[in-house]
């Protein structure tokens, strides 16, 4: 009987960029860089309600286009520095999509994306 392959993702993420790391193919390769995406942040606005509401619209975007890189997650590390992460488990647990999926974190600087792609796989390991 042959096991499931699990897909599994890591992130290396803050408030503005993130790195998603993945396995290449679908026969467990290497985990490779799959992306990155960037997350410009509010304009600058005199007005602080506007201004918090477009803080927050553009948080959901951000996660939202993370999550497109990563169809059916089994299993994702968060990793990086500030609030992110939290923020970013909780919208996957609220998603009906990604809900099932086994989330862990950790704090790391930033690092290459060679490095993060060896983080995650030891990981994993």
């Amino acid at each position: 009987m042959s096991e499931k392959i699990k897909k599994q993702f890591g992130v290396w993420m803050d408030s503005h960029n993130a790195t998603i790391v993945g396995k290449e193919g679908t026969e467990g390769g290497e985990f490779i860089v799959l992306g990155h995406v960037n997350n410009p942040g509010p304009d600058n606005n005199s007005n602080e309600k506007t201004s918090n509401n477009q803080e927050i619209g553009l948080t959901q975007k951000f996660f939202k286009e993370i999550a497109a890189i990563m169809p059916n997650i089994d299993e994702i590390h968060l990793t990086g520095t500030g609030q992110a992460q939290e923020q970013f488990m909780k919208f996957l647990a609220e998603t009906p999509q990604y809900k099932n999926a086994v989330s862990t974190e950790s704090t790391s600087n930033k690092m290459s994306d060679e490095n993060l792609a060896i983080f995650i796989m030891k990981h994993f390991n």
